[in-house]
C-alpha cells in the first residue's frame, strides 16, 4: 500500500513540474508563433487527449517525462514553413529553450513565498546563531581545533552565518580546506577546517552540530518513544541527564545505553515530564543502531510574513539552494565528492510519500525543491537537455554561422546515451541507499 501511494505522490509532483516546465516552451513558442504540433505528458504512443487548434495535446504510455514538439525542431528535419523552429532567429529559439527551466524556477519560488506567507520557521530569539553544541571526537571539526560551545562568526567568506549557511558550506566542501573563524571566550580565531567526505550520502560532513533547543521532529512507528506518547513538538531536554541540544547528542546517548532504559525528560505546554524508554535494535535508512524511537529538529516558530518578504525570503533560500546544487556537481566533476548524493526517481516517490503523509505544506515543500533541481538540471550543458540547446545557440550566435548538420546529430547522440547512463546509475545509487549497509 505504502508503495502504491508513493508512485501516486510522485506521479502528482513530477506531473505538475512537467507540465509547468513544457508550458514554458509552449507560450515562448506561441509568443514568437512557432507552430506547436505536440504538447505530451510522457514520451511513448498516445493514450488519450484532444486537439486544440494545430496542437494535439495527449497524455502518452510513459509517463515520467514529457516534450513540445515544434515543427523543424529536430536536426536534419527539412521543413520551408515559415513558422518552424529552426526558421525563427536564434536570439527567439533561444528564448524558447530557457522558458522550460525559468517556469521551473517561477515555481519553486512561488511555492515557497505561498508557503512563507502562511507559516515561516524562525528561530527562538533567545538562540544564538552558530552556537556549536557538540564536536564529534576525531571529525574534521576537531582536527580543525572546532571545541563545544565556540561561535562560528564567518565560514568561508559568509559572515555571521546561519546554521543553514554553515550546513551548505559543509556539504558542498567535501575534501576542500575553507576558512572558520570562530569566537571563543571573547576572542576571535582563525581556523581551517576541511570536511570529509561522508561515503554513504557523497557530500561534506565536519562532525559537529549547532546548540539550539530540540524538539521532535517525528515519532517512528513501533518503538517504544510512540508506546511511552512522545509526540511530534514535544521539546527534549536531557537524557539521563544529559542536557539535548543537538540530535548527535541523543544518537551518542542512545548507543551508549547499549539497549538499557534512559530517562527521559521533556517538555509540553510549559510542562516538563520524565519517563522510561527503552531503545531497540533498528534499521533506519540502510544503517542499524539502537534507537528510541524519535527524529529531532530544532525548535522554531512560525510567523506569517507579507507578501514583499516571503518573496525575498523565497528568492534568497532559492538562490542559496542553487548555488548549492551547483557546487555539490563541482565536487563530482573535481571528484571530491561522491555521485551518490544524487538522486533518482525511487528516492523522490520515497520523499513523496513521506511528504504527503506529513501534510500539504511538506508536501509543496517538497515540489519547490525539487522543481529548482529539475531546472538546474534541464540548464546543464548536457545535448539533449534545454542546456544543450541553449549552448548550441550561444555557439552558432558567436560564430554567425549554424554548425554541421552532421556535427548536431553526433552531439544529440552523445547526449541522449549520456543521459541514459545517468539515469541508470542515479536508479543503481536509489536501490543501493535502501539496502542493508555492507
Amino acid at each position: 500500500m505504502v508503495f502504491v501511494q508513493n508512485v501516486g505522490w510522485v506521479l502528482v509532483l513530477i506531473g505538475v513540474m512537467i507540465i509547468i516546465h513544457e508550458l514554458g516552451h509552449y507560450w515562448a513558442a506561441r509568443f514568437f508563433d512557432v507552430k506547436v504540433e505536440t504538447f505530451s505528458f510522457g514520451f511513448g504512443p498516445r493514450l488519450f487527449g484532444f486537439r486544440r487548434g494545430e496542437t494535439d495535446f495527449r497524455f502518452s504510455a510513459i509517463l515520467f517525462g514529457g516534450y513540445v514538439k515544434m515543427t523543424g525542431e529536430q536536426p536534419g528535419e527539412e521543413c520551408t514553413d515559415p513558422r518552424s523552429f529552426l526558421a525563427k532567429p536564434r536570439w527567439q529559439r533561444l528564448i524558447i529553450a530557457f522558458a522550460g527551466p525559468w517556469m521551473n524556477i517561477v515555481l519553486a519560488v512561488a511555492l515557497l513565498t505561498g508557503l512563507y506567507m502562511h507559516q515561516y520557521p524562525k528561530m527562538p530569539d533567545s538562540s544564538v546563531p552558530g552556537l556549536i553544541g557538540l564536536v564529534m571526537p576525531d571529525s574534521a571539526a576537531a582536527k580543525a581545533g572546532v571545541r563545544e560551545g565556540d561561535r562560528v562568526i564567518a565560514i568561508d567568506g559568509k559572515l555571521n552565518p546561519s546554521w543553514e549557511d554553515i550546513i551548505m558550506k559543509e556539504i558542498a566542501n567535501a575534501n576542500q580546506a575553507m576558512p572558520v573563524k570562530v569566537m571563543r571566550d571573547g576572542k576571535e580565531l582563525d581556523l581551517s577546517l576541511t570536511p570529509q567526505l561522508d561515503e554513504r550520502s557523497g557530500v561534506g560532513t565536519a562532525g559537529w552540530a549547532e546548540q539550539a533547543d530540540i524538539q521532535i521532529g517525528s515519532v517512528m512507528a513501533g518503538l517504544d518513544a510512540e508506546a511511552k506518547g512522545l509526540r511530534r513538538g514535544d521539546i527534549l531536554v536531557s537524557v539521563n541527564d544529559l542536557p539535548i541540544r543537538n540530535p548527535l547528542r541523543l544518537r551518542e546517548v542512545i548507543k551508549a545505553s547499549k539497549g538499557q532504559p534512559v530517562e527521559v525528560i521533556y517538555s509540553r505546554d510549559g510542562k516538563r515530564q520524565n519517563i522510561s524508554v527503552t531503545p531497540k535494535w533498528n534499521e533506519l535508512e540502510g544503517q542499524k543502531a539502537w534507537m528510541i524511537g524519535v527524529q529531532l529538529e530544532p525548535r522554531v516558530t512560525f510567523v506569517k510574513l507579507p507578501f514583499s518578504e516571503a518573496l525575498v525570503k523565497s528568492a534568497d533560500h532559492n538562490l542559496r539552494s542553487a548555488t548549492l546544487i551547483f557546487s555539490l556537481l563541482e565536487g563530482i566533476v573535481e571528484r571530491r565528492m561522491s555521485a551518490k548524493s544524487l538522486e533518482g526517481p525511487i528516492r523522490i516517490a520515497q520523499l513523496s510519500g513521506d511528504a504527503a503523509r506529513e501534510g500539504a505544506m511538506a508536501f509543496l515543500g517538497l515540489m519547490a525543491m525539487v522543481s529548482l533541481n529539475l531546472a538546474v538540471f534541464n540548464l546543464l550543458p548536457i545535448p539533449i537537455l534545454d542546456g544543450g540547446t541553449i549552448l548550441m545557440l550561444l555557439l552558432e550566435m558567436t560564430i554567425r554561422r549554424d554548425l554541421s548538420l552532421q556535427f548536431k546529430e553526433n552531439v544529440m547522440k552523445l547526449g541522449f546515451v549520456f543521459l541514459m547512463a545517468v539515469v541508470v546509475f542515479v536508479i543503481y545509487n536509489d536501490i543501493s541507499k535502501i539496502m542493508p549497509a555492507g
